[in-house]
């Protein structure tokens, strides 16, 4: 995707004047299309879209765009302020740029300012108000009031405002009529959302997750069956296993199941924990990806199950019966014997997936590196050659034994 930096004169200034603003870059996903990720632009890392460190000016984040090659710019939503931001997918002919009906209708509703997507196939509403409690997105339609960004391009369309509008009415009336809880035929997942919110297959199971603050889902972590092993590793405590790298992925399985695979806020999270070091974001690969964006991807892969809050973890009252009718009975508490053993098992699967991961990283390097012997090297004679490949072949072998 081309750089799609905004037009800065139609960007508004209310959005403008606030230090909200991050960089944004597309990301490729085996198997799937690109992803936009926050970018953070003063250190070119992950930002997050709930930390505000990681958050910067618009006129900074336009100049570190423009110096680190950033595909755009995006503005992040916060529960500090009104911002809205209403995202309508796959409704405008990029050729054409008429929208469809139901599309256009929802501009005018809203009547605050817009503009085109960076693909040219949908539109950002932005207005000012407050949304009803529920869903967040109903198929082509998409309305955020916090800990989401959206890609801005200053592409303004024409006939809208250029400045954002209060529309608390409108925004409930629409969350009624498109984002209704009754609704039971699900969604397609979306591989690239508009938003950059990152609204995906991954994100709809950690919807519940990114309701809770960093510091409730530690301490929900801390306190579950295995939250020793959790706390051991938070802290930095690499003592259980053969190496620290295993250690990083045993604690990013442990978070993806925490957020549900999110992660911008996965690395958001281990940045804060005490097995970060300097290792995390150095380039290890040869496409360009640091070990901790590549450690991240394989946690995530490797963890098929997500944190689902139940009623007990908010109340341990049993439900009060009607008359005539039994109390609801408590579900059964494992014994500390079961939790022990369940604890172990998934110690084990844990320690051995940690494993399977560093080998993989390490033979990834190794063939890399063996790839390099093997090119002609007409400042090398033939002798030194064989004995790098040696090298690397002898590393191979100790790596398995």
């Amino acid at each position: 995707m081309q750089p799609t930096l905004p037009h800065t004169a139609t960007v508004p200034t209310a959005l403008r004047d606030v230090d909200q603003w991050v960089c944004w870059r597309t990301r490729d996903r085996s198997g799937e299309k690109s992803t936009k990720v926050p970018i953070d632009s003063a250190t070119g890392s992950f930002a997050s879209t709930t930390d505000p460190a990681t958050w910067t000016s618009y006129d900074d984040a336009f100049s570190a765009a423009q110096q680190r090659g950033a595909t755009g710019l995006g503005f992040v939503f916060t529960a500090d302020d009104t911002f809205v931001g209403v995202d309508l997918d796959h409704c405008r002919d990029p050729e054409t740029g008429t929208f469809e009906p139901w599309a256009a209708e929802l501009v005018g509703q809203l009547d605050s300012y817009t503009e085109v997507s960076p693909s040219g196939t949908g539109c950002h509403v932005l207005c000012r108000g407050t949304m009803p409690p529920g869903r967040n997105r109903s198929g082509d339609v998409e309305m955020y009031t916090e800990s989401r960004f959206f890609t801005v391009t200053g592409d303004h369309v024409a006939g809208t405002p250029l400045t954002v509008e209060h529309r608390t009415a409108v925004l409930g009336a629409i969350a009624t009529a498109h984002l209704s809880t009754s609704e039971t035929t699900p969604t397609e997942p979306k591989s690239e959302s508009e938003s950059g919110s990152e609204v995906t297959a991954e994100t709809s199971a950690s919807s519940t997750a990114s309701t809770l603050s960093d510091d409730d889902l530690l301490e929900r972590a801390k306190a579950a069956a295995n939250g020793e092993k959790f706390t051991r590793l938070w802290s930095g405590d690499v003592s259980t296993y053969d190496s620290h790298s295993e250690a990083d992925m045993a604690l990013c399985c442990l978070l993806a199941f925490w957020t549900g695979g999110d992660t911008n806020r996965m690395n958001q999270l281990f940045c804060r924990s005490g097995l970060y070091r300097g290792k995390w974001d150095e380039q290890h690969f040869a496409d360009g990806s640091t070990y901790g964006e590549r450690t991240l991807q394989r946690a995530c892969e490797r963890t098929t199950e997500h944190y689902t809050p139940t009623p007990t973890d908010t109340s341990s009252t049993p439900t009060a019966a009607r008359p005539g009718q039994s109390p609801t009975p408590r579900p059964p508490v494992p014994t500390a014997k079961v939790v022990h053993r369940l604890t172990t098992t998934e110690e084990t699967l844990e320690y051995l997936e940690a494993r399977v991961s560093t080998v993989e990283q390490e033979c990834e390097r190794l063939r890399d590196e063996l790839a390099v012997a093997r090119e002609p090297t007409p400042t090398t004679d033939q002798r030194t050659n064989t004995d790098s490949k040696a090298g690397v072949l002898a590393r191979v072998g100790r790596l398995f034994r």
